[in-house]
Parts: structure tokens; C-alpha cells; sequence
């Protein structure tokens, strides 16, 4: 099973730099003295969402980020995320609808555009999903997790070279290391190239980690499947030395 990557609430350039916008609606939340000032500030509700999230506790973050699009219904960030919880959630099709209004507000937002991919990559959409990691490279060239997601997509199409060299790619901004390292040997294990499988799989390991605050957490899940990749091509009717 392949596993595409996901950001936690989208681009990080973005989430530190989040739309400054009026708000347009009638707050849900006063203060008591009767200000017009939202109870609980916007980036206090992104952080409790993005830890709720993390905990797997996806109604509460979805309620969260639907009261800040409630505040700020033009802010695409704010769909961009709550589509990436509502994916990891299964709601699919509501995540693809937040994808597409975050994109309508922002066509250049490159996280939504890496969103939007992974999900068509879920749904066999391939060359889809193609397209749309071109996309938000194309907005962003150094969007790791975008070139990571499209050698992904491109070893599921068969072009395992190209699907090699966006991993180089993704190397040179000295991010996420280990996960890439996993991917491009994966790649070379279904590519038949089991030397430098085993060779990434061992050095992945180094630089995944071992424990996590939770069973859930994406570097882990990646580790005990390369243990699995690499416990495969150590059995001896592998081994080619």
C-alpha cells in the first residue's frame, strides 16, 4: 500500500503567514463584557485544531476549522485544512469540495494543489494527480512533500527513473530525509534493484523514528514498513551479493 504525505493544516509558509482578512459574518462567540472580538482568537482555534487533529479527534477539529471559515468564509487556508482533516477522516468527497473552494479563493495556494492530488492519487486518478503536483511545484518548486507525493504517484505509473529522480529532488532541500529515503527504496525494491533497496531501507531506519507519541504517527507507520520491505529482501531467496 502506498502512502502519499500529508502536511499537517498546508503549506507551512502559509500557515505562518495566514491571510489577513476583515471578518465578514456575525460571530458565533462574544465576550462577556459584550466586545465585538471573537471569544477565542483565530490562531488559538488553528492550534486547538491542529491538535485535536493529531490526536485523532476529527469531529472537534472540523467543528473548530468550521467556526474559523464561519469567521473568515474567504480565507482558503482555513478550507485547505479542514479538507485535509476531513480526508484523513474518510469523508473524501467533502475534503475534495473544501480542495476545490480553497483553490476557487486561491489558485495559487500550492498546498491545496497537494491536497487535491493526493486524493485523486487515492481514487486511481493518476494522471490527475500528476497534474496537480505540476501544479503546486509550479507555485512552489521547493514544496517537499509535493515532490515526494509525485515520485510516489509516478513508481504507481511504472516510471520508476523519473519517479527516482523527483526523490533526488526532494533531497536537496534537507527536509524529511528519512521518508524520502524510504520512498526511493521502495522504488528501487519494485524497480528489482535490491542492493540499493536494502541499502535506503537501512538508512531510512536511521533516520525514522522508534517511538511516537502515538500508533498513528506517520514517521513510525513509514518505519515498521520499511522493517517489513527490508525483512522481505534479507530473506535469502533475495539476496544477490
Amino acid at each position: 500500500m502506498n502512502s502519499h504525505s500529508f502536511l499537517p493544516f498546508g503549506d507551512k509558509q502559509n500557515h505562518r503567514n495566514p491571510f489577513a482578512l476583515k471578518n465578514t459574518s456575525v460571530l458565533q462567540q462574544q465576550e462577556a463584557n459584550g466586545s465585538s472580538k471573537p471569544a477565542l482568537g483565530d490562531s488559538y482555534l488553528r492550534s486547538r485544531a491542529l491538535t485535536k487533529a493529531q490526536q485523532g479527534n476529527y469531529i472537534e477539529a472540523i467543528a473548530l476549522l468550521s467556526q474559523l471559515i464561519h469567521r473568515h468564509p474567504h480565507n482558503a487556508i482555513d478550507y485547505n485544512n479542514r479538507g485535509l482533516i476531513y480526508f484523513q477522516s474518510g469523508e473524501t468527497q467533502k475534503a475534495f469540495c473544501d480542495y476545490n473552494t480553497a483553490l476557487e479563493l486561491n489558485p495559487k495556494l500550492a498546498s491545496a494543489y497537494n491536497n487535491r492530488a493526493n486524493y485523486y492519487a487515492a481514487c486511481g486518478e493518476l494522471v490527475a494527480a500528476i497534474a496537480d503536483y505540476d501544479r503546486a511545484l509550479d507555485f512552489n518548486p521547493s514544496h517537499v512533500r509535493a515532490w515526494i507525493n509525485r515520485g510516489i504517484t509516478l513508481r504507481d505509473l511504472g516510471q520508476y527513473e523519473e519517479a527516482i529522480e523527483n526523490f533526488e529532488v526532494a533531497l536537496l532541500f534537507g527536509q524529511l530525509e528519512g521518508h524520502i529515503i524510504a520512498e526511493r527504496g521502495r522504488t528501487y525494491h519494485i524497480w528489482g534493484d535490491w542492493n540499493c533497496a536494502i541499502a535506503d531501507y537501512r538508512r531510512a531506519l536511521t533516520q525514522l523514528p522508534s517511538v511516537a507519541f502515538n500508533s498513528e504517527d506517520p514517521g513510525l507507520r513509514l518505519r515498521l514498513q520499511v522493517e517489513n520491505w527490508l525483512d522481505e529482501l534479507l530473506r535469502p531467496q533475495h539476496l544477490n551479493w
